[in-house]
């Protein structure tokens, strides 16, 4: 288990690399090892982590939480983009009538 978690912050570290370039190859891959590092933790319970493994497993989360942040983010810009160049706005609204993708900035 301890490797496994070792193994997910280093695919967690390569996802925020490829996030930053938005790399679409390296992020397919990380998504991929993902999946396949959570198959092979998959009959880990909470009782068996240790000090060490519980600690990694909250880097982890952190790690993965924070990457999601930034995919929500790189989302949002394109759909920004693509309503500023249909002239379209976007199809869902968060409260007051301020799209996702324009979470962030001041309501005109």
């Amino acid at each position: 288990l301890r490797e496994h978690l070792r193994q997910m912050l280093a695919v967690l570290e390569d996802e925020r690399q490829a996030l930053a370039g938005l790399d679409v190859e390296s992020i397919s891959a990380a998504a991929a090892a993902k999946r396949s590092l959570c198959s092979r933790m998959e009959d880990a319970s909470a009782l068996s982590l240790d000090a060490e493994c519980r600690g990694l497993a909250e880097a982890a989360r952190r790690l993965n939480e924070m990457n999601r942040q930034v995919r929500n983010l790189v989302a949002a810009n394109v759909a920004a983009r693509l309503d500023a160049l249909t002239g379209t706005p976007a199809l869902y609204r968060a409260g007051r009538g301020v799209s996702v993708a324009r979470l962030g900035r001041h309501p005109a």
